[in-house]
């Protein structure tokens, strides 16, 4: 069973004005999302979902979308304020949706099998999808704290992640989110924190906790990108938290729940297991405008390595 790679790109249209405002980075127009898609579908996964809103749909498909139509199966969920809210009736004026943690949960009658997850304006690297997809394709991964288990276990909570280094993930003209993770010395997580607004300094980094305390940061620490895997057992777990983060929380503007926050709890309470994944390929994304320069550079640099072609799809 090959497994699905699951895209969240709700945020586009949001993050840029229109997705024809989406700055390319590659030499014939590539965008982010091409080279991530690219290094998926190399690496075995046989399956795109992509969470959408429905005010793009249209411009999504022509752009980005119907490329994949003959390369791979493709399917899409749609990320909207009222989505998955049961009886819960939402602020009047609220308009963003509910965070990471609701962008997968949406998808849950599309994907039946183990699956990665991935933000649509993030670059990860080829080995960080080779790396998940091994450990997709094998659920009972061979590491302390797992207990054996049968591939396509449907209930089986062993998840992964794929863990960057902070420091090589910061960008240059803005802060930006990050989940700050402790492993154990099998890189097995036990704290996932998500921090808001982290921004270099000459030492490290640092950030704001909402109380206004500064925390710094070495520039060391292993951070999650939202390269996450799992099996479809964790569409129980964010239902579950959903509805609770829905009546504790669901009455304020602009929270989320972000999948971080979900996945700290479940280790917390010892009902899943997270191996973290080491890559060293280079991780850049697109938060603002102005990164798309970089990660033109980036590509441009990767392209004179080998590691893509000059055409990215007239070769795939």
């Amino acid at each position: 069973m090959k497994p699905t790679l699951l895209i969240l790109a709700a945020g586009l249209g949001t993050r840029y004005g229109g997705l024809k405002q989406i700055d390319p980075v590659g030499p014939n127009g590539e965008i982010i999302i091409d080279y991530s898609i690219y290094d998926a579908i190399n690496a075995g996964f046989g399956k795109l979902v992509f969470v959408i809103r429905h005010y793009f749909e249209s411009a999504f498909k022509e752009k980005i979308g119907s490329k994949f139509d003959n390369l791979v199966e493709t399917a899409y969920a749609y990320q909207e304020v009222n989505t998955c809210l049961g009886d819960f009736e939402p602020p009047k004026d609220r308009r963003k949706p509910w965070g990471t943690g609701h962008a997968i949960l949406i998808a849950r009658d599309i994907i039946h099998e183990p699956f990665a997850v991935i933000n649509a304006d993030d670059y990860y690297g080829p080995s960080s999808f080779k790396t998940m997809a091994q450990f997709l394709a094998t659920p009972a991964y061979a590491g302390v704290n797992f207990s054996p288990r049968k591939r396509g276990d449907l209930s089986c909570n062993d998840y992964a992640m794929v863990g960057y280094t902070l420091k090589d993930t910061l960008g240059e003209y803005g802060p930006v989110c990050r989940g700050v993770c402790q492993c154990d010395e099998q890189m097995f997580l036990r704290r996932v924190t998500e921090c808001r607004n982290i921004e270099s300094t000459a030492t490290g980094a640092r950030y704001f906790e909402d109380d206004g305390t500064e925390r710094f940061l070495s520039g060391n620490e292993i951070v999650s990108r939202n390269l996450w895997g799992f099996q479809p057992s964790i569409f129980h777990h964010l239902k579950v938290h959903f509805q609770r983060f829905l009546k504790e929380r669901g009455y304020e503007k602009n929270s989320e729940l972000f999948i971080p926050t979900v996945v700290d709890e479940l280790v917390g309470k010892e009902k899943a297991t997270v191996k973290v994944l080491r890559t060293n390929d280079k991780c850049f994304g697109v938060t603002y405008r102005r990164d798309a320069a970089i990660a033109a550079r980036c590509i441009r640099q990767l392209i004179d390595q080998g590691l893509y072609p000059e055409k990215l799809w007239e070769q795939s």
